[in-house]
């Protein structure tokens, strides 16, 4: 099969990676209401359109916790540096919303995220520092409405 290149924004975005640490390679069938698995196999899901009936996630689900699996790694990664101990506890409860607008399909999203036994001060330091990190967070800023919930 010929491989035809129709978009490539390679640095549009006016960012370089010196070196790629790692690529995630999913093959996905059917859309919505198919099925992705991955290379190594790690991952294999049945989708589901959101709503509809089958036993599928969907990729709203999968992106909130792909965020919020990277956040919390932001998170781990900037405590040092402001010795600040991240609680073992840590928790994201992520929102994603699939919407419509003016344009078409839009998504939003809320991170909610505990971070008990610390001061108030603290988890803003935390959480601040781990948005200007996580590859998610730099993915989505400006692009998307974003609201980042603390509780102690």
């Amino acid at each position: 099969m010929e491989t035809l290149t129709v978009i490539d924004n390679t640095n549009n975005a006016q960012i370089t990676i010196n070196k790629v640490l790692y690529t995630g390679k999913v093959r996905v069938t059917g859309g919505r209401d198919g099925a992705a698995k991955s290379e190594d196999e790690r991952l294999n899901v049945n989708l589901s359109s959101p709503g509809a009936p089958g036993t599928g996630t969907n990729p709203e689900q999968l992106f909130a916790a792909g965020w919020s699996a990277c956040f919390i790694g932001a998170m781990r990664h900037n405590t040092g540096a402001l010795k600040i101990p991240l609680p073992a506890d840590t928790i994201i409860n992520a929102e994603v919303d699939l919407g419509t607008g003016e344009g078409g399909f839009y998504l939003q999203a809320r991170l909610n995220v505990s971070l008990p036994g610390l001061t108030d001060e603290q988890a803003r330091q935390v959480v601040e520092a781990a948005h200007q990190t996580c590859p998610y967070s730099k993915a989505t800023r400006g692009n998307i409405n974003v609201v980042i919930n603390v509780a102690v």
